[in-house]
């Protein structure tokens, strides 16, 4: 067994021992109050309202034929497009060439 087992196990077995002593200092009800709430929340974390959960938040409206017809014609440019150009992408710019590094004396050396 690893050092990381040893410790664990060593670790849950003093905490064992020390919910036994604290149940046997405490009442009843200093202890059936955090289980109570613990279990309410877990509760509400495994079975949500059914106003908690997603699927309220999104209206319940059909969209019109129009909407429906401009979303489908966005889909179709987008497939059409990327089906026709494989080869090449287009991008929104274009490479301009700068003055840098063009003489017309390249004839005459750099450096005299």
């Amino acid at each position: 067994m690893n050092k990381q087992g040893i410790l664990f196990w060593a670790l849950i077995i003093l905490a064992t021992f020390g919910l036994i002593g604290l149940l046997g200092r405490l009442s009843l009800a200093n202890i059936l109050i955090p289980l109570i709430v613990f279990g309410v929340v877990f509760l509400l974390y495994k079975y949500p309202p059914a106003r908690w959960s997603r699927k309220a938040k999104t209206p319940k409206i059909k969209p019109s034929a129009k909407t429906m017809a401009k979303i489908n014609a966005q889909h179709n440019t987008v497939t059409r497009k990327s089906s026709s150009s494989k080869k090449r992408k287009e991008y929104p710019f274009q490479v301009i060439q700068g003055q840098k590094g063009k003489n017309n004396e390249e004839d005459i050396p750099k450096y005299h």
